[in-house]
C-alpha cells in the first residue's frame, strides 16, 4: 500500500518535533521479527506456486484459497481506466515509434474515432498550473505551448482510437519511464489535499490489453500458478470495473494498492512475456464468482503459515475469505527472503503510525487465529494510549507483514 500525502506530512512533523522533546527518554528504534509478505487475504502466490509444483491445477488452487466460490465465464471486454501516474506536478509522453507521432486532443475523448486534434507531436510535456494542465508539444526541434485546460487526451496509431501502424509510447514521471502499446491516455487536473495535481490514466480493454500488462507473478513459475494468478487478476479487475474513483480519475490503480500494471514491458520480457500472454489467452473470461458475481479476488505474496480473513485485516467481512494452512509460504527453498525476517523501525515512524507525539512502549494485545497481530498498543511518555489493528500497523510502518513479534527497543 502507498503512504498517503497526509500521513507523510505527519511523519515529517513528528520527525522534527519528537527528538527535540524526548531525545534521552525515548527508544530510537523498535525491532520486529516476523514471517510472510503482504496482507495475507485470499490467494497466497507462494502457496499457489507450491501447490502447482505438487501437481494441482488452477481450479484446485483457487478453490482452496477462496471459500465457496465457482469458476465461470464472464464478459471481460470492458474498458478499464487504469491510473499510471498519481498526484503528479509534471509528466512527459513521447513516441518511441518515430514515424508515428502522437495526437493531443483537448478534453475527454471517448470512443469516437474522429475528434478535433490540437496538435501532433513527438513528445508532450505536461505541468500543473493552478487548476489546469499546461501542455508543451515538441515536433522535431520546434516546441509550442498549447492553451491550458483541465484535461487532455493523447492518442497514437495502431490502437482502436487511431488507425495506422502499430506504435509504442513512453510515459515518464517521478524518475520512472514505462512503455504502453494499447488504448489511449487521459491527463487531468484533479484536486487533492495538496492542491491540484495531474492524474494520468490509460484506457485499455480488460480481457487482453490490461491483463497482458499485469505483473503480479514471475512468468517462469509453474503454469497452474500463472493460470490461478491470471484468473484472480481478471476477477479483481472485474470487481472494480466501472466504479469510478475521482481521486485517481480511474477505475483502479496500476500499482500494488490494486494490481501492478507494467504495460507493454510485461509483454517484452525476454522469453517469458509470451508465456504470460498465452496464459491470459488460455484462461479468457474465467472468473471467480460467488452467487454469480465476481468477487474482489485479493491476493498476496506469502503468509506466516496461514492465510487471513478480510475481517481481521481490514475490519470488513467477505464471505469468500478464509483461514487455511499455507505451508508453501514457509518453504525456505521457495521463499528464502520471507520465511523469516527482521526489521528495525524508527521512533519517528512508529509515533506517526499511531498519530502520537512519541512512543515510549509497544505492546501486542492479542493475535488472530491466523497468527497475525490482532491489535498493537502504543503508549506515549505522557501516558496516552493508542491502538491499531495489526494490518494497519503493518501498512503504516512498511514492515513486511502482520505476522510479527516484538523483539527489543534501542535507546
Amino acid at each position: 500500500m502507498r503512504m498517503s500525502k497526509a500521513f507523510t506530512a505527519l511523519l515529517l512533523i513528528f520527525s522534527l518535533l519528537t527528538p527535540q522533546a524526548h531525545a534521552v527518554d525515548l527508544p530510537t528504534d523498535f525491532s520486529f521479527h516476523g514471517s510472510g509478505y503482504g496482507h495475507g487475504v485470499g490467494l497466497s502466490q507462494m502457496g499457489a506456486r507450491a501447490m502447482a509444483l505438487a501437481g494441482q491445477n488452477s481450479d484446485q488452487i483457487l478453490k482452496y484459497f477462496y471459500k465457496d466460490v465457482a469458476i465461470e465465464q464472464k464478459d471481460d471486454s470492458k474498458i478499464l481506466r487504469v491510473n499510471i501516474g498519481h498526484l503528479l506536478s509534471s509528466a512527459k509522453i513521447s513516441t518511441i515509434t518515430k514515424t508515428a507521432p502522437l495526437q493531443i486532443i483537448q478534453g475527454e475523448a471517448g470512443n469516437e474515432s474522429s475528434v478535433p486534434v490540437l496538435s501532433t507531436a513527438d513528445s508532450i510535456s505536461f505541468s500543473i498550473i493552478g487548476s489546469t494542465v499546461s501542455p508543451r508539444v515538441t515536433i522535431g526541434k520546434n516546441t509550442q505551448v498549447l492553451t491550458r485546460s483541465r484535461s487532455f487526451t493523447v492518442r497514437w496509431s495502431g490502437t482502436r482510437y487511431l488507425e495506422g501502424p502499430e506504435s509504442v509510447i513512453s510515459v515518464n514521471h517521478s524518475g520512472l519511464t514505462r512503455k504502453y502499446r494499447y488504448g489511449q491516455i487521459q491527463v487531468k487536473a484533479v484536486k487533492s489535499a495538496s492542491g491540484y495535481r495531474i492524474e494520468i490514466t490509460n484506457s485499455v480493454r480488460l480481457a487482453d490489453e490490461y491483463l497482458w500488462g499485469v505483473s503480479e507473478m514471475p512468468s517462469y513459475w509453474p503454469v497452474a500458478a500463472l493460470e490461478a494468478q491470471a484468473i484472480a487478476s481478471r476477477t479483481y479487475a472485474l470487481s472494480k470495473a466501472g466504479i469510478y474513483r475521482s481521486a485517481c480519475d480511474c477505475d483502479l490503480y496500476g500499482e500494488i494498492s490494486d494490481q501492478s500494471f507494467l504495460g507493454y514491458a510485461k509483454e517484452l520480457e525476454k522469453k517469458y512475456g509470451v508465456i504470460w500472454k498465452e496464459v491470459v489467452t488460455r484462461t479468457a473470461g474465467l472468473t471467480i464468482t460467488q452467487a454469480g458475481a465476481a468477487i474482489t479476488a485479493y491476493f498476496f505474496s506469502s503468509s506466516g503459515g496461514k492465510t487471513e480473513l478480510s475481517l481481521n485485516a481490514w475490519g470488513s467481512a467477505k464471505a469468500y475469505t478464509q483461514i487455511v494452512d499455507d505451508p508453501g509460504s514457509l518453504d525456505l527453498a521457495l521463499n528464502p527472503r520471507f520465511v523469516a525476517w527482521d526489521r528495525q523501525v524508527s521512533q519517528e515512524i512508529i509515533a506517526a503510525a499511531f498519530l502520537l507525539p512519541d512512543v515510549a512502549t509497544l505492546e501486542i494485545l492479542g493475535t488472530n487465529e491466523s497468527g497475525t497481530v490482532a491489535q498493537i498498543q502504543a503508549t506515549s511518555t505522557a501516558g496516552v494510549h493508542a491502538v491499531l489493528r495489526g494490518e494497519v500497523f503493518r501498512s503504516r510502518t512498511k514492515i513486511p507483514s502482520a505476522w510479527f513479534s516484538l523483539v527489543s527497543v534501542q535507546n
